[in-house]
């Protein structure tokens, strides 16, 4: 049987992920409480951070900023966008 949660994103009753997405508090609070399918959404938001802000992901202030958006993208406000950013036209 799927792992079920009350997915804090998206505010529905989903699937959840197979397992936490890294060691430590926020990282079983994000199993705990958000669907695969918020997942996915979070991957392609932190890819448009990631290139919008130049981060290297391998810096430990970079990777800070990162665990501060992913907190905000699904238990706050819903994270950041860069002022000047722009949807890619399809």
């Amino acid at each position: 049987m799927a792992h079920m949660v009350q997915c804090a994103k998206l505010g529905i009753e989903a699937e959840g992920l197979d397992e936490a997405p890294f060691d430590g508090p926020l990282g079983q609070r994000i199993y705990e409480n958000v669907s695969k399918q918020a997942w996915i959404q979070w991957q392609q938001h932190m890819k448009m951070l990631l290139n919008e802000y130049r981060l290297q992901p391998w810096k430990k202030d970079h990777q800070e900023f990162i665990v501060q958006q992913m907190e905000q993208y699904f238990f706050g406000s819903g994270g950041q966008v860069p002022k000047d950013y722009t949807e890619p036209k399809q």
